[in-house]
């Protein structure tokens, strides 16, 4: 065996469309040979060898640049902690979300995104970083400041997708002004009388600003070849729109009609990975689950809990009897590398890149044993 070679012996293979216990060779950070049975190399002793999981959607970077209020890591630093908790969940791709669009309830500012983007750039470049990172811009278009923070990003080759997102009361996920104010009235410990004009200025933005600046950011991935998606559609009207907008991933959509809509319209339908787990979604939209059993779901998030992914694999072939583990894996690897336009990894393939993770199954809940990017062995 040279020493650019790796033989892993004894694994239970999960391929495209089925999963083997046999033998995969690893060359030069590409996977070289795939085998069913074979005796020569590592030997994984029955424990499942899957693709690296592709991340299109956390906000968890945010989380440990801003950990409290008031509190700002160091930007380089923030980046290698959020590294680590996703490749240790056998993530070996991800886009880390950076939120365009300013309001009084942010601690972090445009300066502070770009900040972290050129931390993401030069941990790459520095060879700190265990999974392969780029960036998701979330685009909250109901601010006045939104395509302020655009123009940032504009020459930034790592940007592989932008959302575009309203979060203003009886917009989208939160429809409903009484589930609004059940999540933000109690986040924010308004009284009622601040409350209500904290939504009145909300709406009154969005009504201002949503429209143009969804056009413009639309433009701009379009001139840029960047992924757009949409966020929270709930109505027709809302895929409608999408549609016309060249929007291809529906991310989180908050109804089944919504969803079917964006399906049926050839967008890659996306979902939260802590939905399929809990087993409902935690703002009491349409279940992902539900999803997978009427054949909408394309694509898995781990959104706010970066482990999620994995576990939610394992739990959707153990709870939905129509998608085997083939299928659920497809769901973090395959289908997600497709919808951001990689094609070279997301699946255990011959020519593909050698982006593995070991996982033993113990009690329902997967144990991540090793993770190897480019045949690298990172975890």
């Amino acid at each position: 065996m040279s020493a650019s070679e790796q033989v892993f012996t004894n694994a239970r293979l999960v391929l495209a469309d089925e999963e083997v216990t046999g033998t995969v060779a690893l060359r030069d950070g590409v996977i070289a040979d795939i085998s069913e049975g074979g005796a020569r190399g590592e030997d994984f002793g029955g424990d499942y060898l899957i693709p690296g999981l592709i991340e299109l959607h956390t906000d968890h970077l945010e989380n440990h640049y801003a950990p409290r209020p008031g509190v700002v890591w160091g930007a380089i630093a923030a980046v290698q902690a959020h590294d680590a908790q996703v490749a240790s969940s056998g993530i070996t791709t991800v886009l880390d979300a950076l939120r365009l669009g300013t309001d009084e309830q942010t601690d972090v500012d445009h300066a502070d995104m770009r900040r972290l983007a050129d931390a993401i750039e030069q941990a790459m470049a520095d060879d700190r970083l265990r999974a392969d990172h780029y960036i998701h811009l979330r685009c909250e278009v109901s601010s006045p400041d939104c395509l302020e923070g655009l123009e940032l990003f504009k020459a930034d080759p790592r940007v592989r997708l932008a959302s575009l997102m309203d979060h203003a009361p009886g917009q989208r996920q939160f429809a409903s002004l009484a589930e609004y104010a059940k999540y933000y009235q109690g986040k924010l410990k308004m009284p009622d009388d601040v409350f209500r004009a904290f939504c009145e200025r909300r709406i009154a933005e969005s009504q201002a600003n949503a429209p143009r600046n969804r056009a413009a950011i639309a433009e701009v991935a379009k001139e840029r070849g960047i992924v757009l998606a949409s966020h929270d559609d709930a109505t027709t009207g809302h895929v409608a729109e999408a549609v016309e907008q060249g929007i291809s991933v529906a991310e989180f959509p908050t109804t089944l009609e919504a969803a079917r809509a964006s399906h049926g319209a050839g967008m890659a339908v996306l979902m939260g990975a802590p939905n399929i787990v809990r087993g409902g979604s935690h703002s009491g939209n349409v279940s992902a689950r539900e999803l997978a059993e009427n054949g909408l779901l394309d694509i898995l998030s781990s959104d706010y809990v970066p482990f999620s992914l994995m576990q939610a694999v394992f739990t959707l072939s153990d709870k939905v009897e129509a998608i085997k583990l083939p299928e659920a894996i497809s769901l973090v690897t395959r289908r997600p590398a497709q919808a951001a336009g990689f094609d070279d990894r997301g699946e255990i393939a011959i020519g593909k890149r050698a982006d593995l993770v070991r996982v033993r199954l113990h009690e329902g809940v997967p144990i991540v044993r090793a993770v190897y990017r480019q045949g690298q062995r990172v975890i």
